[in-house]
This record gives C-alpha cells, sequence and structure tokens, in this order.
C-alpha cells in the first residue's frame, strides 16, 4: 500500500494539449508508473477525471493512467463541449502525439465510453483493447426538449440538496461528493445541453474494430435500453466480453467498486 500512495502522490499536473493550432485544448491528466503500459480512461458526463481516483488507486502500481478531462468538466470547463466526434478526434490526435498513436487501453463510462468507440471507430488501431461500461449506442427519442427542461431546472442543479439527490442516484462515493457538487456548480448550461444531446443522439458506427479484445459492462439494473446497447455493442465487437453487473445501476461499477473494476481491466488486458 505504501508504494501505491507514493505512486499517487507523484502524479503530474494537469497537462494541456493542443490539438489545433490556436484554437481549444483538451486537459489530461498522468498518474501511474512510468513507462507500464498505458490506459486512457474517460470519465462520464457531469463528472471529471477526479470520479477515476479510486479505480486509479487500484491500477496505478501496474500501469500509466491517462485521465483527460471532457471539455465543459472539471478544470475544463471554460471550454465548451462541441460534440462526441471532436472529443473523440482531439483524443487520437494526443495519443498520435503523446503515444506514437497506440495505447494498451482506451476505454470510459457512459459519455466517456461513448468517446472512446467514436475513437475507435475512426483509428481501430489505437488500442489493445478496450474497455466499456454503461456505454448508450442507440438514439433516445425527445432530444428536442433537452434544452428547455435544463434551462428550466437550471436553479435546481446547483442546489446542494438536488446534487445530493442526483450524486446518490449516480453512486458518487461520499468522499467524492464535493468535487461533484463543485463540478455541478461550475458546468455551463449550453455545455450541458450539448452533453445530453450528444448522448442522446449517439448511435453504434459501423467501423468498430470486430475483432478488438473488449471488456462491455452494464448494470443489471440499468435502464432497458442500455442492457440493449450492451448486448448490441457486444455483438458488434464478437472480440469483446459482456459483463452483466449484479445489482448496479448506471456507471456504478468503476465509481462505487473500483476492485471489481481493476479486475475486468486486468482480464481484459490479458486477453489483448
Amino acid at each position: 500500500m505504501r508504494r501505491r500512495r507514493g505512486l499517487l502522490q507523484a502524479c503530474e499536473p494537469m497537462r494541456g494539449f493542443r490539438t489545433r493550432e490556436g484554437e481549444r485544448q483538451m486537459l489530461f491528466h498522468e498518474a501511474g508508473r512510468e513507462g507500464a503500459p498505458v490506459i486512457v480512461l474517460l470519465h462520464g458526463g457531469g463528472l471529471s477525471d477526479w470520479s477515476w481516483r479510486h479505480a486509479l488507486a487500484q491500477l496505478a502500481e501496474d500501469y500509466r493512467i491517462v485521465t483527460p478531462v471532457i471539455e465543459g468538466h472539471g478544470a475544463a470547463c471554460g471550454e465548451p463541449f462541441v460534440s462526441i466526434a471532436d472529443s473523440a478526434a482531439q483524443l487520437v490526435k494526443y495519443i498520435d502525439a503523446r503515444w506514437n498513436g497506440h495505447v494498451a487501453a482506451l476505454g470510459g463510462v457512459s459519455l466517456g465510453a461513448q468517446i472512446a468507440i467514436a475513437a475507435l471507430a475512426q483509428r481501430g488501431d489505437i488500442a489493445g483493447c478496450a474497455l466499456l461500461e454503461s456505454a448508450l449506442v442507440e438514439r433516445i427519442p425527445g432530444r428536442s426538449m433537452i434544452g428547455p427542461m435544463c434551462r428550466m431546472c437550471a436553479g435546481l442543479i446547483r442546489r446542494r440538496w438536488f446534487a445530493a439527490l442526483q450524486a446518490r442516484e449516480l453512486g458518487i462515493p461520499k468522499d467524492m461528493f464535493e468535487d461533484y457538487f463543485a463540478d455541478t456548480r461550475r458546468m455551463t448550461i449550453d455545455s450541458l445541453v450539448c452533453v445530453l444531446e450528444s448522448n442522446a443522439d449517439f448511435s453504434l458506427p459501423p467501423d468498430l474494430p470486430r475483432s478488438l479484445p473488449a471488456a462491455i459492462m452494464v448494470g443489471e439494473r440499468e435502464r432497458r435500453i442500455m442492457r440493449r446497447s450492451a448486448r448490441r455493442l457486444h455483438e458488434a465487437m464478437p472480440g469483446s466480453a459482456l459483463y452483466v453487473l449484479p445489482g448496479m445501476k448506471h456507471g456504478e461499477l468503476s465509481l462505487a467498486h473500483p476492485d471489481a473494476y481493476a479486475r475486468i481491466v486486468r482480464e481484459t488486458l490479458r486477453r489483448a
């Protein structure tokens, strides 16, 4: 345990990576063992790289962990979220420049999983395996209502009691609540609307690498469309293993059960 704490204390500071000359930046946090296999993990919508804290503690001794901050979130709240495709393109450029075009594993949860899927569809050889948790790959009807509903509830979103209810529903550990609440308050309504609309619009891309080893994870208590999405993703990637997680809700595994998440990560990397 002493060694693991030392690794976490030695994390590099957040770095900005300029993906287009004179334009927007995507932020990346690196931690773990220098020279070890690289794992890139993207957080879910409304969260930030802090949501990987517990999983990182399980993995940092053996791997180099990169946790991007998606635009509109956390330390990148000043950069408006544009689209899943745009974030995926920035991610690919970062991996090309920083890791010579290839990492050991690429994954994420919810919105982060959708960005990882889009990146894999752009470049199937960018990762040795994929780690995809709670990924929606079917369009949701009612997109036109997202903006008006978010703007109508803008005052509630920034209330502590409402954030506590949301955090409980999302399964956010108590020691991460202050991070969640602070980021909720500084995320712009425009970015929130764009994130939710992009999430609802996302569908299974046709160019996924079929033979890529992957872990497809979905909670048993997630909505039917999420469980159906996991099955469709598993069918589209025959090299994948499907994990239906007993008793778990959306995105719960990596947030609240980091030891179980780390076991799946290690199993998937062994198959790669």
